[in-house]
């Protein structure tokens, strides 16, 4: 869920190793989201509210994690909103994701997540099954626009404003808070939606329940983009930016 990830100065690495991280890192995220949801039912069987600080807790340290770890590579989108985005808000420039990668980053996302799930299942113990938890409703899917709105903004504003360097933390707390202010839990990910269908724990969600969350998502991100371009219309360069934040950026 990173901001794009490199400059025309610097090479992509190559797609083989893009697509690998992208899988590894959309695998780890739903590991994290799924398997501390496991932890969360198991440890607080009687609190939901604890159960749900929990996985939030995890789940915005692990992708603040992952996004550290791998975004040099990919990028560290782990999410098709993320990547599709970043391929339009570049075409223009050709700074952005070029379009032959969009598919085969969505494909290694959704497999990824799936891959991620199971894996949670089977450290638990537990068997992959579609999910019976419904998450339907119209404040279902008007907090998911507006999760994944605020998302695709965050990510984008940091990239266009030369912040880059705190996506990691910034897009961890953000989807940390957003567990908690929106009524569907902050899916704001149709690969962590889908994935989400394969395990009927705490984190799950039932295959009826999909598709009205991914096209909630899709607008959002559709939102998201147009506010990044009302509110940012052209990219900042580093060399642009305030020599005094540049420095801090720096400091480790």
């Amino acid at each position: 869920m990173n901001s794009p990830s490199h400059t025309q100065a610097e090479p992509r690495p190559h797609l083989a190793r893009r697509l690998a991280a992208e899988f590894l890192g959309t695998g780890m995220l739903l590991a994290v989201v799924v398997g501390s949801g496991i932890a969360a039912a198991q440890l607080s069987p009687n609190d939901v509210g604890l159960q749900l600080l929990e996985n939030s807790l995890a789940t915005a340290l692990g992708l603040a994690v992952l996004i550290l770890m791998l975004g040099p590579v990919s990028g560290a989108h782990f999410n098709p909103v993320v990547t599709i985005v970043d391929w339009l808000i570049g075409a223009r420039s050709s700074a952005g994701l070029p379009g032959r990668d969009v598919l085969p980053y969505v494909a290694a996302q959704l497999s990824g997540g799936t891959a991620g799930t199971i894996l949670a299942n089977v450290m638990f113990d537990v068997p992959t099954t579609l999910s019976t938890t419904e998450r339907s409703g119209l404040g279902h899917l008007v907090a998911e626009v507006v999760a994944t709105g605020g998302l695709v903004l965050l990510i984008f504003a940091l990239a266009r404003t030369g912040r880059g360097a705190a996506t990691a933390a910034a897009v961890g707390a953000y989807i940390g808070a957003a567990y908690w202010f929106t009524s569907s839990t902050s899916f704001a990910n149709p690969a962590v939606t889908i994935a989400r269908m394969f395990s009927d724990t705490f984190a799950g969600i039932q295959p009826a329940s999909v598709p009205g969350y991914v096209i909630a998502q899709v607008i959002g991100g559709a939102l998201g983009l147009a506010a990044v371009l009302v509110l940012y219309p052209l990219a900042r360069s580093r060399t642009d930016a305030d020599p005094h934040r540049l420095q801090l950026e720096r400091t480790p």
